[in-house]
C-alpha cells in the first residue's frame, strides 16, 4: 500500500499503531525508517502508549522519519508530542539523488497495483 500511495504522488504517509513493548523495541523504528526510504516520503507515525490492562502494554514512541530514513522527531516514554518540519524541497532532492520511482520495474509491480486497487 505504501508503494502504491507513493506511486500516486504521496509525499507523506501516516501509520497509526499499537505495538507491544517487545515488538516495538525490536521493529518499530526500523520498519518506519524502511517505509520512508523505500517510498521516499515522510512517515508520520502515531503510536499508542501505556499499560492497558494486566497483560497488554504498548510501546509508544510516535515519530516522524524523513525520506532519507532519518528520525527527525520522536516521542519517548509516556504521553508526549513531537513536531517536525515537512520540507517538500528535500523530498525532491532525495528523489532526484536516487530515482527509485523512475527505476522501478513496473512490469513486475503491475500485479501488486492491480491487487491493491481491487
Amino acid at each position: 500500500m505504501s508503494l502504491l500511495l507513493a506511486g500516486q504522488g504521496a509525499d507523506i504517509l501516516t501509520f497509526p499503531s499499537a505495538f507491544t513493548i517487545p515488538t516495538g523495541l525490536a521493529h518499530w523504528e526500523v520498519l518506519l525508517r524502511a517505509r520512508a526510504i523505500e517510498t521516499q516520503c515522510y512517515v508520520v507515525a502515531a503510536a499508542q502508549t501505556g499499560k492497558h490492562n494486566e497483560i497488554r502494554q504498548t510501546f509508544g514512541h510516535a515519530m516522524v522519519v524523513d525520506p532519507w530514513g532519518a528520525v527527525v522527531a520522536q516521542c519517548h516514554e509516556g504521553t508526549d508530542l513531537c513536531l517536525a518540519q515537512i520540507d517538500h524541497k528535500y523530498i525532491d532532492e532525495v528523489r532526484h539523488q536516487i530515482p527509485v520511482h523512475r527505476n522501478r520495474r513496473h512490469d513486475l509491480y503491475s500485479e501488486i497495483k492491480r491487487n491493491c486497487v481491487s
